[in-house]
C-alpha cells in the first residue's frame, strides 16, 4: 500500500473488512477504517451491495470526507479513473441559454362547456373521465362551481330544517 496522507481527495487501496446493507467498511492502512456508503460503491444503482463487493476484497477508494469525530467517508466510484473524467453536462433547457425551446402543448382552446347539473346529494358525483373534458382549468372551474352549488344547497336545506344554531336550543 502507498503511503498517502489521510485527507479529502486522497486515493487508497484497502481491504473490505465488513459489509452492511447500507455500505462497506474498508481498512485503508495505518489502523484507519472508512466506510463506503452504498450510493458510492458504483456509478449505477446498487440494490444489493454484495453484488459489487465481498469481505476480503481489495478495492480502490477515494476519501470524500472526514467528520469532526474522525469518521472517514470513502467512495469507490470516485476513485475509478473513468469517474474522474469530466462528466458530460446536461444541455441548457431554455432557448435563451442556447438549449432547445420549451415544450409546447398540443391542446387547443375550446369554448367553455355549460355547467354540469349538480347531483341530488353530496357525494353522488361520478368521478369518471369524459371525452373532450377540456383543459385542467376548465375541469377545475366546473369542480369549483359544483362544489359551491353543493354548499349552497346544504345551507338552504339546513335553514329549512331549522338546522344547528350556535346559540343553543330554541326555547319555545
Amino acid at each position: 500500500m502507498q503511503e498517502t496522507k489521510l485527507e479529502v481527495g486522497a486515493i487508497f487501496e484497502g481491504k473490505v473488512t465488513g459489509i452492511t446493507k447500507f455500505g462497506a467498511f474498508v481498512d485503508i492502512g495505518n489502523g484507519k477504517t472508512g466506510m463506503v456508503h452504498i450510493s458510492e460503491v458504483a456509478p449505477v444503482f446498487v440494490k444489493e451491495i454484495t453484488d459489487f463487493v465481498t469481505v476480503g476484497q481489495t478495492v480502490k477508494v477515494k476519501v470524500i470526507g472526514i467528520n469532526e469525530e474522525g469518521k472517514i467517508s470513502l467512495s469507490m466510484k470516485k476513485a475509478d479513473e473513468n469517474a474522474n473524467a469530466p462528466q458530460q453536462q446536461r444541455p441548457p433547457r431554455r432557448r435563451e441559454e442556447g438549449g432547445r425551446p420549451p415544450r409546447q402543448n398540443n391542446y387547443t382552446r375550446r369554448e367553455p362547456t355549460p355547467p354540469v347539473q349538480s347531483p341530488a346529494r353530496p357525494g353522488d358525483y361520478e368521478w369518471r373521465a369524459r371525452e373532450n373534458s377540456g383543459s385542467f382549468e376548465d375541469m377545475m372551474s366546473r369542480f369549483k362551481q359544483m362544489s359551491d352549488e353543493k354548499i349552497s344547497d346544504l345551507k338552504r336545506a339546513e335553514n329549512k330544517r331549522g338546522g344547528y344554531s350556535r346559540k343553543g336550543p330554541r326555547n319555545g
